[in-house]
């Protein structure tokens, strides 16, 4: 079974003070482009794997989704998620992505925002969501850079000039690796981007576009902590098809 971390009270707490937990996918300084990778939703039956508060689901029922399913193994994110949506579109399950049977060729489009470097077996969740969509459906999602993952140490270093330097550790050694981010002992699963894509490959996708997220100039201009981002990145953005 997935680390079920976001029903630890404390993490929990944490993650409810983010921007993103606030605002919604305004706070996600990487929606607008994880937005221009979506296909319209408009009658799209779509599915969001790790919904959380279900922002994402809200969204796409506001744009006409025909049904949308919100899955996460949080029974806290799910409460939060309920409360918040009146859209009889969207509906809510606790689900483990590691143990998903979908119904094949159920949905158009699947979606994950940072969820997907939590799972072990990423290779059978990609066969999975594969067959889970109709020829032609789309998978889009965003996930914890790994080059991000590989520079998580206690401190930085800083150069001559006093820029901060992130060290690459150890790359190449994919597997768990357990970090303290709002809570102590998160396990996230390390994965090179050449294995994550030829996850994809070798599930069936067509991988149609990868990006190294960093923000825009203008992101910086109105949020200067943004600005970090730009040293390493912190995402990776990824569209795929069946």
């Amino acid at each position: 079974m997935a680390q079920n971390i976001y029903d630890n009270p404390a993490f929990f707490e944490g993650y409810s003070q983010l921007s993103r937990s606030v605002e919604g996918l305004a706070g996600a300084a990487e929606w607008p482009a994880l937005q221009a990778m979506l296909p319209k939703p408009t009658n799209l039956r779509v599915v969001d794997l790790g919904c959380g508060y279900g922002w994402f689901c809200r969204w796409a029922a506001e744009q006409g989704a025909a049904k949308v399913v919100g899955l996460d193994v949080s029974e806290k994110m799910l409460e939060r998620a309920v409360a918040s949506t009146s859209d009889p579109v969207v509906t809510y399950a606790r689900a483990d992505l590691e143990q998903l049977d979908f119904a094949e060729a159920g949905f158009d489009l699947a979606y994950s925002s940072l969820t997907l470097h939590y799972i072990a077996d990423l290779s059978g969740l990609f066969e999975k969501i594969h067959r889970a969509l109709v020829p032609g459906g789309k998978l889009v999602f965003s996930i914890e850079h790994p080059i991000y993952m590989a520079s998580m140490h206690p401190g930085w270093m800083t150069d001559a000039q006093g820029r901060k330097i992130w060290p690459v550790d150890s790359y190449q050694l994919e597997g768990p690796r357990t970090t303290n981010w709002l809570a102590d002992g998160v396990i996230k699963q390390h994965r090179t981007i050449g294995t994550i894509l030829n996850l994809l490959i070798g599930a069936g996708f067509t991988i149609t576009h990868v990006e190294d997220w960093g923000p825009t100039a203008a992101q910086v201009a109105a949020r200067p902590e943004l600005a970090e981002e730009k040293e390493r990145p912190m995402l990776l953005l990824v569209a795929a098809q069946r």
